[in-house]
């Protein structure tokens, strides 16, 4: 019986389904904010670019 203790016990498998839970979160928000976060990122590649020529 103290085996089945054990086991039931044992949470090291709880982190692994965490970081999957947070994974997959993170990849449906990208999806979802795709255009916009192209947008912001276009954005401050042509600040750096237009400021990087006054330097």
């Amino acid at each position: 019986m103290s085996r089945f203790n054990k086991l039931i016990k044992e949470e090291r498998g709880a982190g692994v389904v965490e970081l999957i839970l947070i994974i997959v979160v993170l990849i449906g928000l990208v999806l979802i904010f795709k255009e916009q976060i192209t947008d912001l990122v276009n954005d401050i590649f042509e600040t750096i670019i237009e400021d990087a020529g006054a330097i």
